[in-house]
């Protein structure tokens, strides 16, 4: 059985958790209030975990998530991470995830085009964001439902953190000012 440690650490969005084994980051949970609501939600979805010493790996990915909180441009990309168990689709649709860069976005639909399936997948890409072990380093925030809405979003705070998460991206959802002033007929 794989020993798995964590950490819960403090962001300018909150406390956040991290889980890792010796092969990478296995879980990380998007910030809340307190420490204990973190740790809580993070002992939920791996209750074995022990408390640790986090390697200079996993070091490196909790200073770069304080500063995406903090508003700076970063990338998860090269943050090493282990996703045994899950399925073999839903770690093509997280590697597809990866690639969206800050300030990006795209759709459920999209995304199964992109990995060859028909728009019926665009459910199974959704049901992978919503499962998604380690979010924000696999930025499931940035995958929108059709028509660029907002969609769901399984994190605490629900799609307002989503929002929040890509307003610190420079993302607007909102649509644009009216160029010109209505007649008022």
């Amino acid at each position: 059985m794989t020993t798995h440690q964590y950490l819960i650490f403090e962001t300018p969005g909150g406390f956040c958790g991290i889980a890792w084994n010796d092969v990478g980051i296995t879980r990380f949970q998007l910030p809340t209030r307190s420490a204990d609501s973190t740790e809580k939600l993070l002992l939920r979805r791996l209750p074995e975990a022990e408390p640790g010493a986090p390697s200079a790996e996993v070091r490196e990915a909790v200073d770069v998530v304080k500063r995406y909180f903090a508003g700076e441009e970063v990338d998860f990309s090269k943050v090493k991470l282990d996703l045994e168990g899950q399925d073999e689709f839903f770690r093509r649709i997280y590697a597809a995830a990866r690639r969206i860069g800050w300030g990006h976005t795209t759709t459920y639909g999209a995304i199964a085009r992109e990995l060859g399936a028909g728009p019926e997948a665009a459910r199974d890409v959704g049901q992978a964001m919503a499962k998604n072990p380690v979010a924000l380093i696999i930025p499931c925030h940035r995958v929108l439902a059709a028509g660029g809405k907002i969609g769901g979003f399984s994190a605490p705070g629900g799609s307002t953190s989503k929002a929040r998460m890509l307003e610190l991206e420079g993302v607007r959802l909102t649509p644009p000012e009216p160029a010109q002033q209505s007649l008022g007929f």
